[in-house]
C-alpha cells in the first residue's frame, strides 16, 4: 500500500446557497457538520451560512490571493487525516471561484476528493432563457486587460452556441458595449440577484440593456447570457475564403481592393505595408 493510500484525509468541495439559504442539500449540511474544518473564501460569509445550519467549526481562509500559499499547509492537514471541507462564498467551488490550484494539486499527487454538489448561478441562469441550451460555452468573467480581452471576444465572434458571463454590476456597462463592439448585436438574458429577494430576468438585446442600464442602472450580481451566432459557420467559412483570396493578390492589387472597400490610397498603402512587412515606400512603388 503507498503512503497516500493510507491517508485518511479527504477533500470535500461542497456547493453552497447562490441566495436563497434554502438551497442547500442535506447532504452539504451533512458534510459541514462532519468535517474538522472548513476552507472559506470569506470566512464571515461562510460564518452566516454555518450560524443558519447552526454549526460551528473552524475556518481558514482561503481565497485567490492566498490560494497558492495555502497548498502546503492544506497537505500538512490532510497527511493528518483531517476531513476538510472546501466552500465559496456561492455556489460550487472552482466555476470561478477558488479552488483550481489546490485540486490540481492534489489530484496529481494522488489525495482523496469528493464533490458535494450544489446551485450554481451558471445552470440557474441557463435555464430562465429561451436560448439554446442543449449546448453552450461558459466564458466566466472576461479578462480586464484590454489586449487579452479583445482578443477573447474576437475568438467568440463566430460562436453559435449559447454564451454565458460572469460579471459585477459596476463592470456589466463596460462588458456590453465591448460585446457589442466585437460581436455586434445580438439577443441577450440579464440574470441578477438569483433566488434573492429581488431575482430579475432581463430579455432585450444589447444596445436595449446598454440605454437602460445607461438610464437607471443597475444592482446585483448578474449572470450575461448571450445568443450564439446564428450564421457563424458560414461567416467564418466566408471570411476565410476573402482572406485566401486576398493572400494569393499583390500588393498592388490588395491596395486596389482596400481602394474599393472605401479607404482612401494613401491609407490603404500604409494597411498594405504593415500588413506585408514591407515599407509604405516599397508599396507604393509597385502601385505606380
Amino acid at each position: 500500500m503507498s503512503k497516500k493510500e493510507e491517508i485518511t484525509g479527504k477533500l470535500y468541495l461542497v456547493g453552497t446557497p447562490i441566495g436563497n439559504l434554502r438551497d442547500i442539500t442535506l447532504r452539504a449540511i451533512d458534510t459541514l457538520k462532519e468535517v474538522d474544518l472548513i476552507l472559506a473564501e470569506d470566512t464571515r460569509q461562510t460564518l452566516k451560512l454555518l450560524n443558519h445550519l447552526e454549526i460551528s467549526k473552524p475556518q481558514i481562509s482561503y481565497h485567490r490571493h492566498n490560494e497558492k500559499d495555502k497548498i502546503d499547509e492544506v497537505r500538512r492537514l490532510l497527511d493528518e487525516g483531517k476531513q476538510i471541507a472546501l466552500v465559496s462564498d456561492a455556489g460550487m467551488p472552482r466555476i470561478s471561484d477558488p479552488g483550481e490550484a489546490l485540486v490540481e494539486t492534489l489530484i496529481d499527487e494522488g489525495y482523496k476528493i469528493e464533490v458535494i454538489p450544489g446551485v450554481t448561478a451558471l445552470t440557474t441562469a441557463i435555464a430562465y432563457t429561451n436560448f439554446d441550451s442543449d449546448t453552450f460555452t461558459f466564458e466566466g468573467f472576461l479578462p480586464m486587460r484590454p489586449t487579452r480581452r479583445r482578443e477573447r471576444l474576437e475568438s467568440l465572434k463566430y460562436e453559435t452556441r449559447t454564451m454565458v458571463f460572469y460579471e459585477a454590476p459596476h463592470k456589466i456597462l463596460y462588458t456590453l458595449k465591448d460585446i457589442l463592439k466585437h460581436l455586434g448585436e445580438r439577443r441577450i438574458c440579464i440574470a441578477r440577484e438569483l433566488t434573492k429577494l429581488h431575482e430579475e430576468c432581463r430579455y432585450s438585446t444589447l444596445t436595449e440593456q446598454i440605454e437602460e442600464i445607461e438610464t437607471n442602472g443597475i444592482k446585483g450580481e448578474i449572470v450575461l447570457i448571450v445568443e450564439g451566432n446564428i450564421e457563424g459557420e458560414s461567416l467564418k467559412k466566408e471570411e476565410e475564403n476573402e482572406k485566401l483570396g486576398i493572400d494569393k493578390m499583390t500588393d498592388r492589387e490588395l491596395v486596389e481592393y482596400y481602394v474599393g472597400q472605401g479607404m482612401d490610397k494613401k491609407e490603404a498603402i500604409k494597411k498594405v505595408a504593415k500588413e506585408r512587412g514591407k515599407t509604405k515606400n516599397e508599396v507604393y512603388m509597385e502601385c505606380v
